[in-house]
């Protein structure tokens, strides 16, 4: 089993910012975002449009995918935990994944001299 790790986050798209900010100071500049809608605990919004009630229940996320082997993902998740921060629902999620090999297309090199 290699040494890299996916980080994982699931977070409110307006602090993106703060995430990336945080990251390169944990010196896990590199990463992927995707926007992304999903629901948890987050309550559902309702609203109306042409006098409709309308329910909103999935909620616009950014996914932030930090692929490690240098760094401990465990000081990443932190970093994205403590940046995305609101103490409201729906601040999102963290997840940490063993990845069983990296590839570098460019170069060839693999496991962790290609991450």
């Amino acid at each position: 089993m290699s040494d890299i790790k996916l980080v994982m986050a699931y977070i409110r798209p307006d602090k993106l910012s703060d995430v990336k900010e945080g990251l390169a100071e944990v010196g896990a500049p590199s990463l992927t975002v995707t926007n992304v809608s999903g629901r948890g605990s987050q309550p559902a919004k309702t609203g109306q449009w042409r006098g409709e009630e309308y329910s909103v229940d999935l909620h616009q996320k950014v996914k932030v995918e930090c692929v490690v082997a240098d760094i401990p993902a465990d000081e990443v998740a932190e970093a994205i935990c403590a940046a995305a921060k609101t103490d409201e629902k729906g601040d999102g999620k963290v997840f940490v994944l063993p990845v069983d090999e990296a590839y570098q297309i460019r170069t060839g090199k693999t496991g962790p001299e290609a991450v």
